[in-house]
């Protein structure tokens, strides 16, 4: 008897420390709802909605393996960079409960355990637009070939000044629409002025073949994975009287044809802010990358002409990109990783939002490194055996440290550009 006895009291004893099974409707949905569905449901970036159990069940194992190699949520950011807001990495126990429950057997569980839906306003991201600017009129997509990046001017001009305090720019053709660019055209700009408003066109070159420059801010845009822009309280991004918005569309055919009427949606500052928001960019067009090189190194960098405050960071490159850092140099000559990517995704672009104010002085440069590979180790390469260039196309590449900054909102932008030209930035082959 004293023998059972001790027995059961093992069991119990071991039953006792036995976790429970995870369950998708108690232990998994509160991650699924806080970090996926985002972009994870109808209409959004991710190919897959996650809405429920039952769209989420036949991804168990490939959500297992995605978040134990760190893939997803998206977010590229080596801890070696200064923190930032809406990190979306997964904390270690919330990986180890999705691997738990996929090894259970990924099992619902009680739908009372259920959290509450998260609810979305369907089409946007930053809650109902004031003002939705759209194309009036769609673009058919062809099934295959090459698109040249194509323009409109939207028929709509600002009677007053606006400050803008969030925008999203949404395609209406999401699968054939790589990225848009919305700019802000001010009054009195020479920048494509004799083209027709809501007429989607291919802007004219020069005799070496090159457009015209745009020189003003952007409102907005989209690319994979970006997210759309909401400015913290007390910044806003200044659309001027007599402004206008350019999209700069970029489609690539995939097999079917389609047409796109993309629009922008603007939520405006209640009061106009005490700081004003600009998008700057460290660039380099002055590259060759030899074929099959894996390694191939190119920097710029860009120097403020007056004291900023940094509020985000984006590198973009093309297929090949491997990996991007972004750093200050003081005028000190001390120098701070912003923002180290060591694996680039061209197919998710993230703006990266430090989590405190970052003070960049006069003088401060923003200094970019890129590696590329262009080797046939690389998956993504379109051609291993070509040399690459700049150019607009997914194929061809592209070198871009996009930063924002802040300032005092009835300062003169221009002051951002140093009297003297920045250093011309090199490029090497490591």
């Amino acid at each position: 008897m004293k023998l059972l006895c001790g027995m059961l009291l093992t069991i119990v004893a071991t039953a006792a420390t036995v976790p429970a099974p995870r369950t998708f409707s108690k232990d998994v949905a509160p991650i699924v709802q806080a970090r996926c569905q985002g972009c994870h449901r109808p209409g959004e970036a991710a190919p897959m909605s996650f809405m429920n159990y039952q769209e989420v069940r036949p991804w168990a194992k490939a959500i297992k393996q995605a978040v134990v190699l760190k893939k997803m949520p998206p977010w590229f950011a080596d801890p070696a960079s200064i923190h930032f807001r809406g990190d979306r990495s997964l904390s270690q126990a919330e990986i180890d409960t999705l691997v738990a429950w996929v090894d259970a057997g990924a099992p619902e569980g009680n739908r009372k355990d259920l959290p509450p839906a998260r609810q979305y306003i369907t089409g946007w991201n930053i809650g109902e637009p004031e003002l939705v600017l759209e194309m009036p009129q769609t673009f058919d997509v062809p099934a295959s070939g090459t698109v040249d990046y194509q323009y409109v001017i939207l028929p709509y001009k600002f009677t007053e000044d606006r400050w803008v305090q969030a925008s999203e720019v949404r395609p209406g053709a999401r699968s054939v629409v790589h990225h848009v660019i919305a700019f802000i055209r001010e009054p009195g700009s020479k920048w494509m002025r004799d083209m027709q408003p809501g007429v989607v066109f291919v802007p004219p070159v020069n005799a070496k073949g090159e457009r015209q420059e745009f020189g003003g801010d952007m409102l907005g845009g989209f690319a994979p994975g970006v997210p759309p822009e909401a400015l913290q309280p007390g910044q806003g991004r200044l659309v001027k009287a007599g402004s206008d918005v350019v999209f700069q569309l970029h489609y690539t055919s995939n097999g079917k044809t389609q047409q796109d009427k993309t629009k922008s949606g603007l939520i405006f500052c209640k009061e106009p802010p005490a700081q004003r928001v600009m998008t700057l960019g460290a660039s380099n067009r002055r590259f060759a990358i030899p074929a099959g090189d894996a390694n191939y190194r190119v920097d710029a960098e860009f120097e403020l002409g007056h004291d900023v405050a940094l509020t985000s960071l984006l590198p973009h490159m093309h297929l090949r990109g491997k990996d991007f850092e972004m750093r200050a140099i003081y005028p000190t000559g001390e120098t701070q990783v912003l923002l180290k990517v060591p694996r680039y995704d061209f197919n998710w672009q993230l703006w990266y939002s430090p989590a405190s104010e970052m003070i960049l002085p006069k003088g401060t440069k923003i200094a970019c490194t890129a590696h590329y590979d262009n080797s046939a180790n690389n998956p993504a390469n379109p051609d291993p055996a070509k040399e690459v260039r700049w150019g607009e196309q997914s194929w061809e590449e592209m070198m871009i440290g996009f930063f924002e900054v802040s300032f005092p909102a009835n300062m003169d932008p221009k002051l951002l550009i140093p009297e003297r030209k920045p250093a011309k930035p090199t490029v090497g082959a490591n």
